[in-house]
């Protein structure tokens, strides 16, 4: 297949396909004239690829997740330290969306004045500190510990 019916066939646009070529994550089996040329398995490789990229594998890691012969060679111990990141992950955009949920429908007059609000502001600063002014996880305080949002009682009218 030439680049372009490879970039049809998969989604994934030519110029995306010289880079991954030049990074060493597909391999062109020939041209025709000034076109690459590509073996049918590179769909497939390409499918790898776009998946540990939605897992949020760097290009390098993916790399590495195939052998010298090209085949697949993937370590499950980093499969499983991803799975892992990808729970603390959802915890910490589960309290995020938590959060703004709150602030959406908080009765207070201000969201300064709502101590769920406030109490998520000083976690996401003690955070950010934490990391040395690194953008930190909202919602979160130290590895693996989720703060849980308490809600306050509503104001009666």
């Amino acid at each position: 297949m030439d680049i372009s019916e490879v970039a049809q066939r998969s989604g994934v646009p030519a110029s995306t396909l010289r880079f991954y070529e030049e990074k060493g994550l597909i391999v062109s089996v020939g041209r025709r004239g000034l076109r690459r040329l590509f073996s049918p398995d590179v769909l497939e490789r390409l499918a790898l690829i776009a998946l540990g990229r939605s897992a949020g594998f760097s290009l390098d890691e993916i790399a590495r997740m195939f052998a010298p012969d090209g085949l697949p060679q993937i370590d499950r111990k980093m499969l499983a330290g991803k799975a892992d990141e990808i729970d603390r992950t959802i915890r910490k955009l589960s309290a995020v969306r938590d959060g703004l949920r709150h602030a959406a429908v908080c009765p207070a007059p201000s969201h300064m004045e709502c101590p769920t609000f406030r109490r998520l502001l000083g976690i996401e600063a003690s955070a950010a500190a934490g990391a040395g002014g690194r953008k930190a996880s909202p919602g979160r305080q130290g590895p693996d510990k989720t703060v849980p949002i308490r809600r306050h009682k509503r104001a009666v009218a």
